[in-house]
């Protein structure tokens, strides 16, 4: 009896899951994708090396799609938020590129967060370091070369095959430190939001601020009682 019961909950938790995004996970994706904004515009020259650098925004949506697991045509949807972020004038020297750059390599990371997901599920190891590490450079290879094969052939007007040579340097390196701050941050941020302590003064902050009724709500998504909380 005990068997059942607990394997109904497992059920009613996994349909739940795939239905969508929770609110935490709304809430973490936004976090992430503001703090990759702010980390590119503030930190990111500071550290680059041979015109290479991290691109922020790619790490932190890789990030997001990593912590939250949603459905790929989620993942996209998060790319295209990020690649529309990427149209302010601070954040862009291109327009509009971005947009089907990030979109792709969103949905390069959908698909292997779901593949992976499956491989060494048990592992802590792997699903905190190595998988993130993968999933992220992986990425970061298919938005960088998305981006700089429209960049390159469009505009450039440089043979396709031309492009991979000329931009190997840059997007192998940016891949490469996108995939070492995955490896480091993934295992943190996992830790930190089993206690919601990440993402739980950001919903207060927002509900509170933008909209004071919907903070009770909140409150009750983020630990766990799903029922009183569909009651809002």
């Amino acid at each position: 009896m005990t068997q059942n019961v607990a394997a109904q909950k497992r059920t009613v938790a996994t349909s739940a899951k795939k239905e969508g995004l929770s609110v935490q996970d709304l809430i973490l994706v936004a976090v992430l994708i503001a703090a990759g904004a702010v980390l590119k515009l503030t930190v990111s020259s500071f550290l680059s090396f041979a015109g290479m650098k991290p691109n922020f925004m790619i790490a932190m949506y890789c990030l997001a799609i990593i912590l939250t697991r949603p459905k790929v045509y989620q993942s996209v949807v998060i790319g295209l938020l990020v690649g529309l972020v990427s149209q302010l004038p601070m954040l862009n020297a291109t327009p509009l590129v971005n947009i089907a750059s990030e979109m792709l390599g969103a949905l390069a990371c959908g698909l292997l967060v779901t593949a992976l997901a499956k491989v060494a599920a048990d592992n802590k190891g792997f699903q905190d370091v190595v998988a993130p590490v993968i999933i992220t450079f992986l990425s970061t290879i298919v938005s960088g070369y998305a981006f700089a094969m429209i960049v390159g052939v469009a505009v450039a007007h440089l043979e396709p095959l031309a492009v991979f040579g000329v931009y190997a340097v840059m997007v192998l390196g940016t891949a490469t430190m996108n995939a070492v701050l995955a490896a480091i941050l993934t295992p943190v941020l996992r830790a930190v939001l089993k206690r919601y302590l990440f993402v739980w003064p950001a919903a207060k902050l927002i509900g509170s601020t933008l909209w004071p009724p919907v903070a009770p709500c909140l409150r009750l998504h983020l630990r766990g009682h799903g029922p009183k909380a569909n009651a809002c």
